[in-house]
């Protein structure tokens, strides 16, 4: 059975998912055409992200700038909806299940820290004789376990394709990897096969990431006077775009001009792929998403000349943008306040929020530092910037703690 609409063979079609690791009786699961309902199973996996506490924090959790810098500054939950844009409009031109790619985009940040990787760094850092902290591992932590909303399960429970997606952001996990415990378990209930591939449409998800980010990161560091125009001319593709802008319109204001050129950049990103991909795809002949899953690299891709482009315009911003010394100096702020209350929670559990001091085999206090530790990570991964910055200051400062 397909959905009703025109996918690819090798597109992965609602109907047959594997299922969630919780049976709920899904009708868009079922062999009954007639029991379909409102809504396939990627579409609700789709919606319970979007309803979940984790993606509506992300409103308030850094991109790049802390969120009090400026009103203006992308922070994780636009940057998450821009991905999922991306990831849709390319979806459907290559005839891939956009509802799956979409879901895969919007939760693959759930897991990230207040301060972006800044935080995550700090918490890396102070997590290390506990197993260390990466914000993957924690999206399927929040996915699987920390969401708790449900009468029936903790997490969301969703399909086996939205989870592998997330599992193998990164591509697949090789015995040389240090698998996560949870990835593991996950893997061990639901079969999820680490050494393969994703599907093709968590595979756009991933790319449209750094289509997104690449971007978009050129928009906020032009608008914080982190660098010129001048400086970026030269670049790779950034170049070319801005010969065209002036040839084609003259001399602009600053504010168009930057976002002509992100226009631009986003549309060359999205043409190369969707050229390379649909390339591959006809050589690989394949005709049911395992063939995807099974190919010998990963099938959605970047032309090679436009991977190179790519890596000098990630090292260019890594150089003049996210090791900027204005950014350098709110990191390290950020830093400090997540190492202050990771080490504070760790010689008194018994300053955290009741709900954190209770686990699964009883009071927090009373349990093994690795476990401790990791609940007190769970709780400073699901803050929001402003929160980290309140605790920190109901903590530290001799004020009132009541607010």
């Amino acid at each position: 059975m397909t959905e009703d609409r025109a996918l690819a063979c090798y597109a992965c079609h609602a109907p047959q998912s594997r299922g969630r690791f919780v049976d709920e009786g899904d009708a868009a699961l079922s062999d009954d055409t007639t029991a379909w309902g409102a809504r396939t199973a990627y579409q609700r996996d789709r919606d319970r992200i979007l309803h979940s506490g984790a993606f509506r924090r992300l409103k308030h959790k850094t991109q790049v700038f802390v969120y009090h810098e400026g009103d203006y500054f992308r922070t994780r939950l636009t940057h998450s909806l821009e991905v999922a844009q991306i990831a849709r409009s390319m979806s459907r031109s290559l005839r891939l299940n956009d509802d799956l790619a979409e879901a895969v985009a919007l939760a693959h940040d759930l897991g990230h820290t207040p301060f972006g990787h800044a935080g995550e760094d700090a918490l890396d850092r102070l997590m290390q004789p506990f197993g260390g902290f990466d914000h993957n591992e924690q999206t399927v932590r929040v996915l699987t376990s920390l969401e708790r909303r449900y009468a029936g399960f903790n997490g969301l429970n969703l399909t086996w394709e939205t989870l592998e997606g997330v599992v193998k952001h990164n591509g697949p996990l090789t015995k040389k990897d240090d698998i996560p415990d949870n990835f593991k378990e996950l893997d061990a209930n639901m079969s999820l096969d680490l050494t393969s591939y994703p599907s093709a449409e968590a595979q756009l998800a991933n790319l449209s990431d750094d289509i997104a980010y690449l971007s978009h990161d050129f928009d906020d560091a032009l608008r914080a006077d982190l660098f010129r125009l001048d400086a970026i001319r030269d670049l790779p593709q950034v170049g070319k775009a801005l010969r065209d802008i002036d040839s084609k319109h003259g001399q602009l204001d600053m504010t168009r001009t930057t976002h002509e050129l992100i226009r631009r950049l986003i549309s060359v990103f999205v043409e190369d792929l969707l050229a390379t991909s649909s390339a591959n795809l006809a050589a690989i002949d394949a005709s049911h998403s395992d063939d995807i899953r099974t190919a010998t690299s990963a099938v959605i891709a970047f032309s090679e000349p436009m991977a190179r482009d790519l890596e000098i315009l990630r090292d260019f911003l890594f150089t003049n943008m996210w090791r900027h010394f204005k950014v350098n100096r709110m990191t390290s702020k950020a830093k400090r306040v997540v190492t202050d209350l990771f080490n504070l929670f760790m010689s008194e559990p018994n300053t955290l929020p009741n709900e954190w001091q209770e686990t699964n085999q009883g009071v927090l206090a009373n349990q093994k530092p690795e476990i401790i530790a990791r609940v007190i990570a769970d709780y400073i991964a699901s803050m929001t910037d402003r929160y980290a910055i309140l605790e920190h200051e109901r903590l530290f400062d001799l004020g009132p703690i009541l607010r």
